[in-house]
């Protein structure tokens, strides 16, 4: 389980964001799941998460086509403000789903501490990698070596983000990492 100090490390002083115990006190999650959002906290991540929103009702109120969900970020679309994607985990089960602006929730992760490894795996390797670390993506086409290079760290990081929550790769439509990382550099 990543730590809050590595995610500060990766992510950078003031960029993982604890949750108070007492936002989560009444969401219905497992208390671990709770503790780990407090004790760990929630890092931005290049391209997924520009800031951590918590919601601080008891009752979920992030309205998905699953249900409603507690938030736990939001990203403003750089096109659109007015278009707001965001993470949310599900009552009971702790499953973390990314929500498009429609309310199209795709499953993300089986539980907050496994999506908290997956976002820390996911930043690193982005921050660490001289093709993938572009904020808005490549300005211009890559060239065919680096084409390749490119799709080869992708698929290194699949495998790492597999490892860390296999739930998250066993299918494609309405799953979010499958699907990031295929249209990365489309």
């Amino acid at each position: 389980m990543a730590t809050f100090d590595q995610l500060t490390e990766r992510a950078g002083l003031g960029r993982v964001m604890r949750v108070g115990q007492d936002v989560v006190a009444g969401w219905r999650i497992p208390d671990f799941m709770k503790a780990q959002l407090v004790e760990v906290g929630i890092p931005v991540a290049p391209r997924l998460i520009e800031r951590v929103v918590m919601q601080s009702e008891a009752e979920p109120a992030l309205l998905t086509s699953r249900g409603p969900l507690y938030r736990l970020t939001e990203q403003a679309d750089p096109d659109d403000q007015a278009e707001r994607s965001s993470f949310g985990v599900e009552p009971e089960t702790g499953a973390v789903y990314f929500v498009m602006p429609d309310g199209e929730a795709g499953f993300a992760n089986s539980g907050v501490g496994v999506w908290l490894d997956v976002l820390h795996c996911y930043g690193s390797r982005v921050k660490a990698s001289e093709l993938l670390n572009e904020p808005d993506g490549p300005e211009e086409y890559l060239s065919e070596e680096e084409e390749e290079r490119a799709f080869a760290e992708l698929n290194r990081l699949a495998e790492e983000l597999k490892e860390i929550d296999p739930a998250a790769f066993n299918g494609y439509e309405g799953f979010l990492w499958p699907g990031l990382l295929d249209r990365w550099l489309y």
